[in-house]
């Protein structure tokens, strides 16, 4: 083959490996949307009255996300089913999300909880969210909800008044560092 041919060959192959790995790079997520299906029935339906209700309470309205979202979560939650609320929030329509993962059990919830404050607070998982961001996450029966928010980043700023009503939901599970 001749120099300049296979340096021409070359080129294409380095145009196709990088398109290749762009193509890929810009659909993959992490974790990947739609991975693990929404609960049916009754799975998070109580948790999801509850959490509209302290909403309610201090003027938000909860309705089923009509968007995507997944927020970063540990390798439990991930796998787990959820549903996805969203506070209504007329400066900030973009943010809001509430996730409420579906778990076996009480104690299964419990343990999904605990894993999730720890991998928020590790250091894989700590570098996915802004450095102010507040965290909630609380166990209700064999639910675990999770939600963040950043003071910083918040363009309306009653998004703090939802971390305050969701306290009324469930047990506190503390994120620590």
């Amino acid at each position: 083959m001749r120099p300049r041919r296979r340096v021409l060959a070359l080129l294409a192959a380095a145009v196709v490996f990088v398109g290749a790995c762009a193509g890929t790079t810009a659909r993959t997520t992490f974790p990947p949307l739609g991975s693990t299906p929404r609960p049916v029935g009754d799975a998070t339906a109580a948790t999801s009255r509850q959490v509209v209700g302290a909403l309610a309470a201090v003027g938000f309205q909860g309705v089923d996300a009509i968007r995507q979202y997944r927020p970063p979560e540990g390798a439990i939650l991930a796998g787990a089913p959820r549903s996805v609320l969203q506070a209504t929030l007329p400066d900030d329509p973009a943010h809001g999300f509430i996730v409420i993962y579906a778990l076996a059990s009480d104690a299964a919830a419990q343990a999904a909880a605990e894993d999730q404050a720890a991998y928020v607070a590790s250091g894989p998982g700590r570098v996915q969210f802004t450095p102010d961001a507040h965290f909630v996450l609380r166990v209700a029966s064999s639910t675990v909800v999770f939600f963040w928010w950043s003071p910083g980043a918040a363009l309306d700023q009653r998004t703090k008044d939802i971390e305050a009503a969701l306290g009324n939901v469930g047990t506190e599970v503390p994120v620590r560092g």
